[in-house]
């Protein structure tokens, strides 16, 4: 089943293309030869396109699958990033996505008309996204420019701490209630945002920063790739009163693949059977409303289900969905409607 069309709240090939992971051409991203994306492997899998992350690394890749393997863990997050170094890398990843387009790979979406003009070209639809705003100067200059070039959703932080505020830690059993929230600078950036109609993304933001987004916004609430806490205790996941706010907003949740947020375990195990991701579906449109929940897979940047392994095996997700007894018009809904909506509502369409 190669439909209905997945579109995505959320992918790293930006930052392996970067780091030299796979390579921007026919034996890398534009063949068959990426690792969880390229060209071949979407039109494989039905894979529409989505969010593709601006992400600064640190001097630590937070790479510990071992740790994420135990019972409890902890893992410490790198130091803050400096603006100097950051804004090296994102230009670089912003214009690698450039070069994705001049190449014919995606089409940079600034609309949710350019979206669904992409997915009838049959090429991904990108979206440009800065997962932790270390590049953003407190000026906001890099913000206007970035904006400018077609960033259109931006998540204040990462799981380190920013300028802006503070994300939640990899830690298991956690909520996500781990520390302060938005700073003076984080404040006048959600306005900004607001006011350049940048969707704010609020998947790794603690509960503090959560609530202080909800308070000031005045654009629906997202986290673009966020299970649900009630299943697995994960900082990284979602408390139902969260939940509940992202619904009041009519705003959307996007089903984190990973599999330490899917399990109730919280291990980083491959071994994670879809139905598990079905399970938190399930719960998701229970407590948001099958209008407000979507797919937020973190391909490229996260251990998913061996099942699907990669954007190529993503009819596998579709058949569990069908045999878990979703109708067609919840399958498209999820798989790319809800998305478009808020994207809609919120770019001001």
């Amino acid at each position: 089943m190669k439909t209905p069309l997945i579109f995505d709240g959320h992918n790293d090939l930006l930052l392996r293309l970067h780091n030299g992971d796979v390579s921007l051409d026919d034996a890398g991203v534009l063949g068959g030869g990426g690792r969880q994306i390229d060209v071949q492997k979407a039109q494989t899998g039905g894979f529409a396109g989505g969010f593709f992350a601006i992400f600064i690394p640190g001097g630590d890749s937070l790479s510990h699958d071992d740790e994420m393997m135990k019972d409890a863990y902890d893992l410490p997050l790198p130091a803050m990033v400096d603006w100097q170094d950051a804004i090296k890398v994102a230009l670089s990843q912003a214009t690698i996505l450039i070069e994705l387009e001049r190449r014919g790979a995606v089409r940079i979406c600034r609309s949710t008309a350019d979206i669904r003009a992409a997915m009838k070209e049959g090429r991904m639809a990108a979206i440009l996204h800065m997962e932790g705003a270390e590049a953003i100067d407190p000026e906001f200059n890099t913000l206007e420019v970035l904006h400018a070039a077609g960033l259109r959703s931006l998540g204040p932080v990462w799981s380190r701490p920013t300028l802006f505020g503070h994300g939640v830690p990899f830690r298991f059993p956690s909520s996500g209630d781990t520390g302060e929230g938005l700073t003076p600078d984080g404040i006048r950036l959600i306005k900004r945002c607001n006011e350049l109609r940048i969707m704010i993304d609020l998947s790794h933001m603690n509960e503090a920063g959560f609530w202080d987004v909800a308070r000031i916004s005045d654009a629906p609430l997202v986290a673009t790739h966020s299970n649900a806490g009630a299943l697995t205790r994960h900082s990284r996941n979602l408390s139902d009163r969260q939940l509940h706010a992202i619904r009041d907003s009519d705003g959307i949740v996007g089903l984190n693949f990973a599999v330490a947020f899917l399990r109730e375990d919280g291990r980083m195990d491959e071994n994670t059977p879809i139905s598990r991701m079905l399970d938190h579906l399930d719960y998701l449109i229970a407590e948001v409303g099958e209008d407000r929940v979507g797919m937020g897979s973190d391909f490229d940047g996260a251990t998913v289900p061996a099942e699907i392994g990669t954007i190529a095996g993503l009819p596998a997700l579709r058949e569990a969905m069908i045999q878990r007894g979703y109708d067609a018009a919840l399958m498209k809904k999820l798989c790319h409607e809800n998305w478009l909506r808020v994207l809609g509502e919120t770019w001001g369409e």
